[in-house]
């Protein structure tokens, strides 16, 4: 396996699975052709074309959002739509842009809807070299069970701002107090398209770095961690490159980290240029 591999998985999906999604003039999502027939059922919300789907309900967000709501609450009751977090996300074209409307999170990839999120890699500088800080997360989860994970990483809800989700997920998942957690530094975004069995994930990770001192040792606070380690970034990196044992999206924040730290050049990595590439889908 390579680095390349890894981003291609990410990005694996055939988009004549899918109808765009609308409001207006703006596609906000995709929608399995397999589901349009399921659709017909609100008319008096989406109106399905040969070749688009539209949401029609509502002239407002709070409006759109409602009728949305109405939609996957009956999709949850038949079975299509699963694990029900009752968290909202904004659907907005790009981030920052006033939301067009909110949708429940786990309906997100049944529309195909962009999502975000923040991550964040901890690491600790020891005479020996890079340290980071890689948790386990729990057998129980319903993404990626037991797979390893950055130090804090969580969906990006509604109304909420990243530097705001950064210190609560940081504070939930690692008992990172919020004075340490502000000095995490953005260091950019990746982004990523993956046709999952549940629709579309057409996913922006906003990256934080997050340098600990020696003596900081992690504690899950939320149940969602079984253990965090300390290992050495030359093991993190074979483990990124040759196994699968990292959740799939966090393969592109720790090859991120590598390239912008160095430890993955053109000089090391025949795939260089199309691995920089590749973390912008």
């Amino acid at each position: 396996m390579s680095y390349l591999d890894r981003i291609r998985e990410c990005n694996s999906h055939d988009l004549s699975h899918f109808m765009p999604f609308h409001v207006g003039d703006l596609r906000v999502g995709w929608v399995r052709r397999t589901m349009a027939e399921v659709l017909t059922h609100y008319a008096d919300v989406l109106e399905i074309g040969d070749a688009r789907i539209d949401l029609v309900a509502g002239s407002s967000p709070v409006e759109r959002t409602a009728a949305m709501l109405k939609v996957a609450g009956d999709l949850r009751g038949r079975g299509i739509i699963r694990s029900w977090r009752d968290e909202p996300y904004a659907v907005t074209p790009d981030f920052g842009s006033p939301a067009l409307f909110e949708i429940e999170r786990a309906a997100a990839p049944f529309f195909g809807v962009r999502t975000f999120g923040v991550h964040v890699n901890g690491f600790v500088r020891k005479a020996d070299g890079l340290h980071l800080w890689i948790p386990r997360r729990g057998y129980d989860r319903v993404v990626a069970p037991g797979k390893l994970d950055n130090i804090v990483a969580g969906g990006q809800p509604a109304g909420l701002g990243l530097a705001e989700n950064l210190v609560k997920e940081a504070a939930e998942e690692a008992a990172i107090p919020r004075a340490l957690a502000m000095t995490a530094v953005p260091v950019g975004c990746i982004s990523y398209q993956l046709e999952t069995a549940e629709g579309m994930k057409p996913d922006v990770l906003f990256c934080y770095d997050l340098a600990l001192e020696e003596d900081f040792r992690p504690r899950n606070t939320d149940g969602e961690v079984g253990e965090f380690q300390l290992v050495p970034v030359t093991r993190v990196m074979e483990t990124v490159r040759e196994t699968d044992e990292f959740k799939f999206n966090v393969n592109l924040v720790l090859i991120d980290f590598f390239v912008r730290h160095g430890l993955l050049s053109a000089d090391s990595d025949p795939d260089y240029t199309a691995i920089v590439t590749g973390l912008h889908a």
